[in-house]
C-alpha cells in the first residue's frame, strides 16, 4: 500500500509563494502519476495539476497555468508543487494523490490513495 504525506502549507500574503512537497512510501512510486487537487471550506475538490510518471507530461487547471509547477523526483519519492503569485482564492487544503493507468487525470474518482493535506492560506 502507498502512503503519501503533504508539507510546505502556510500562511502568505498576496502575491507570495509557497512551495508544497508530497512524499511517498510503500510503492513503486516511479510507476504512479501524481496529482494536486485542492478544497476551500464549503467548496468541492478540485484538480490543480497532475504530472505522468516519467515527468514527461504535466496539466495544469486554467485557474494557475502560469503560476503553479508541478516537477517530480522519483529517485526522492517526492512531487513538488511551485507556487508563486499567489491570489487570496488559492486558500485551501491542498491534497496529493496517485493515479495508475488512466488518463482522466482531473477526476479524482480514478485515483487510487491520498495524502491526509496540507492547508495554505493566502492574505489579501
Amino acid at each position: 500500500q502507498m502512503q503519501l504525506v503533504e508539507s510546505g502549507g502556510g500562511l502568505v500574503q498576496a502575491g507570495g509563494s509557497l512551495r508544497l512537497s508530497c512524499v511517498a512510501s510503500g510503492g513503486t512510486f516511479s510507476g504512479w502519476g501524481i496529482g494536486w487537487f485542492r478544497q476551500g471550506p464549503g467548496m468541492e475538490r478540485h484538480f490543480v495539476a497532475h504530472i505522468n510518471l516519467s515527468g514527461r507530461k504535466t496539466t495544469y487547471a486554467d485557474f494557475v497555468k502560469g503560476r503553479f509547477t508541478i516537477s517530480r523526483d522519483n529517485a526522492k519519492n517526492t512531487v513538488t508543487l511551485q507556487m508563486n503569485s499567489l491570489k487570496p482564492e488559492d486558500t485551501a487544503i491542498y491534497t496529493c494523490a496517485a493515479i495508475l493507468y488512466s488518463d482522466d487525470y482531473e477526476n479524482p474518482l480514478h485515483y487510487d490513495y491520498w495524502g491526509q493535506g496540507t492547508q495554505v492560506t493566502v492574505s489579501a
